[in-house]
């Protein structure tokens, strides 16, 4: 049995304190996927399970904010929900679980997506509790060095020889790429306009800096390291966001008459170091596509999520792939990157873009928290 996607939508990626600071997470999400299903011309008591990733599970997002956000949408009671946390891949996890439960048979219909307002619930805040996710055992075990993400994107800046100039033409290339895929209207069929409670309508993504140059990110100072290479200019913006995806076995979108879209080829999950972090995309590239039986020339875009420069320049040394055909709209250092949302966001741009340049095959990767990295491969159908 295969999955399918029948629809894939998301929310426009508002700035910090910008215009989604307003909309409480649970009613964001609410928003994608009332238009998920709207879109997809079915009604959501068929639905059997919202999977939902969300990374900061405190304040607005507690309390299973997948189910909050199914009874704020005004789904049916039936309709159960369920958080997942795989940290930046919350919402990508959250898709490959959904379509595991589909290929099982445990499930017919599902949707996957993901969440994350980090203005009303900052990163970092589920620290703010007494105690520490690093216990004496998992501190011993790394000779008491904290995880730390920054720390070790300037650490695969040093081990792939990366300089800032490389890192910063990346990032100016991001937002020009995000600049030219908005003008020309490619953001505007997945987007799903959110309005705020003042009545406000956000139908545009924030993040993108037009005019991005070398000189300006040459002023900014680095944050991790005095004469490193990390700087806020080259790495993901933090972000307000929500995406939807909605799955179904090929025999459930015949039943009940949609279209699918693409079908879920492969997914892989990977660990890898947890100190330096970023670089399991790597390994759970060449996983997948190895489990595929594929090559990289046989992709025709990749996503690799831009949480900083080095991890998709690191990835491009040595995964080969052809840079035109990497994150070509552009990626979190112009978009955004609301960490629960993001995931799914990336996966509906791939899946747009795949349908409308009639590509085959699109893989998607991301780093997370603790040093893992899923991996997806989709399939169009139809493609010629």
């Amino acid at each position: 049995m295969s999955a399918v996607i029948v629809e894939a939508v998301r929310s426009p990626v508002g700035r910090r304190n910008g215009g989604l600071s307003t909309v409480h997470p649970a009613d964001l999400s609410a928003a994608v996927l009332n238009a998920l299903v709207e879109r997809a011309g079915i009604d959501p008591v068929v639905v059997e399970d919202v999977i939902w990733g969300c990374v900061q599970q405190v304040g607005d997002q507690a309390n299973d904010i997948a189910r909050n956000s199914v009874l704020a949408a005004g789904w049916p009671e039936s309709v159960p929900g369920v958080t997942v946390d795989r940290q930046c891949g919350s919402s990508q996890q959250a898709l490959n679980f959904a379509v595991a439960s589909v290929v099982a048979g445990h499930y017919d219909v599902a949707v996957a997506g993901g969440v994350e307002s980090m203005s009303r619930v900052p990163m970092g805040s589920a620290g703010t509790f007494e105690g520490s996710p690093y216990s004496p055992a998992f501190m011993e075990r790394y000779n008491g060095v904290r995880p730390n993400q920054g720390v070790g994107a300037e650490q695969i800046a040093e081990k792939w020889g990366l300089t800032r100039a490389q890192l910063d033409a990346f990032s100016v290339q991001s937002h020009e790429r995000a600049a030219a895929a908005q003008d020309a209207g490619h953001f505007a069929d997945q987007i799903v306009p959110i309005t705020t409670p003042d009545g406000t309508v956000i139908s545009l993504d924030e993040g993108i800096r037009r005019g991005s140059s070398m000189e300006s990110l040459g002023k900014l100072k680095t944050v991790f390291k005095e004469d490193g290479v990390i700087h806020a200019g080259n790495a993901s913006q933090i972000s307000d966001g929500a995406s939807a995806l909605l799955i179904m076995s090929e025999e459930a979108a015949a039943r009940h008459g949609a279209k699918p879209l693409a079908r879920i080829h492969t997914v892989a999950v990977v660990g890898d170091d947890p100190l330096i972090m970023l670089t399991a995309p790597i390994p759970a590239t060449q996983k997948a596509l190895a489990k595929a039986g594929l090559t990289v020339e046989d992709i025709g875009v990749f996503e690799v999520n831009e949480a900083f420069a080095s991890v998709p320049l690191a990835w491009l040394a040595e995964i080969g792939a052809d840079p035109a055909r990497v994150n070509p709209n552009g990626g979190a250092i112009a978009l955004g990157h609301p960490l629960g949302g993001s995931g799914g966001r990336i996966l509906t741009d791939m899946l747009h873009h795949m349908r409308r340049n009639n590509i085959r095959y699109g893989l998607q990767t991301m780093c997370e928290g603790g040093g893992q990295a899923n991996a997806t491969i989709l399939e169009l159908l139809d493609a010629n």
